[in-house]
């Protein structure tokens, strides 16, 4: 089980879980963030190796693939967008923000790493979709559309680089992050969510991080070019009642 897995966004709510995950399945990590505190403290809770700076800065892909050391085994790139608007009110920028952060960077940050990747033995990627690709919401327009473009990347990436390396993505529902604040820090509002749910509650990153740590492991090294749910069976099931 040799080789770090790189983790971008490494500090957030599902970044973090999943390296927590790897680390307690036996993987190394690098960590990529912005927020220097809460970089330094990752760090020393999981014994990590760090890369900071911010996804808009043009170097940090190759600067973090290269910091990241020669042995790397996996990429996990958990940044993401939560830009909820009415298409009437969607900007040109807020298109493309939401298309450059979750599916440029994740085009990017693979690319980087690829050289390393395609030298490891079991190298593998994993990227974050939503639940709202497959289950159409009102006021996901441009997200959706960027994470839509996330699972057109996974299929072609795990195409073109099989079989050296595999490429999957996670599809999650709502869950307890900082970046999902706004919509859960309502009891009541969170609560009425969650019942939309036929688990009747929202995911936390926990839920998330597991199985994304699983698709880096050697125990997924059969499965590559899916994107799978984490989302209380919400994309596919209705809530009793």
């Amino acid at each position: 089980m040799s080789g770090k897995v790189l983790v971008y966004g490494g500090t957030g709510g599902i970044g973090l879980a999943t390296a927590r995950a790897l680390v307690r399945r036996g993987h190394p990590v690098h960590l990529v963030a912005r927020d220097a505190g809460r970089l330094d403290a990752a760090a020393a809770e999981l014994g990590a190796t760090t890369t900071r700076g911010d996804i808009a800065d043009a170097d940090l892909f190759a600067r973090a693939s290269a910091e990241a050391g020669e042995a790397l085994r996996g990429v996990v790139y958990a940044i993401g967008t939560i830009n909820l608007k009415p298409v009437g009110r969607l900007t040109t920028e807020d298109f493309l923000n939401d298309f450059r952060v979750n599916a440029l960077g994740a085009a990017l940050a693979v690319q980087a790493a690829l050289p390393t990747l395609k030298g490891t033995p079991g190298a593998s990627v994993v990227l974050f979709s939503s639940v709202a690709v497959a289950q159409g919401f009102a006021a996901h327009a441009s997200v959706s559309m960027a994470k839509g473009a996330v699972e057109g990347l996974t299929r072609a990436l795990a195409a073109e680089l099989a079989p050296k390396v595999r490429v999957n993505a996670v599809a999650p529902s709502l869950t307890r992050t900082a970046l999902a604040r706004p919509l859960t820090a309502s009891e009541p509002m969170a609560a009425a969510i969650a019942q939309l749910h036929p688990m009747q509650r929202l995911g936390e990153p926990e839920d998330v991080g597991a199985l994304a740590a699983f698709l880096v492991s050697d125990d997924a090294a059969y499965i590559t070019g899916q994107v799978m749910a984490v989302d209380g069976g919400r994309s596919t099931l209705r809530p009793k009642g």
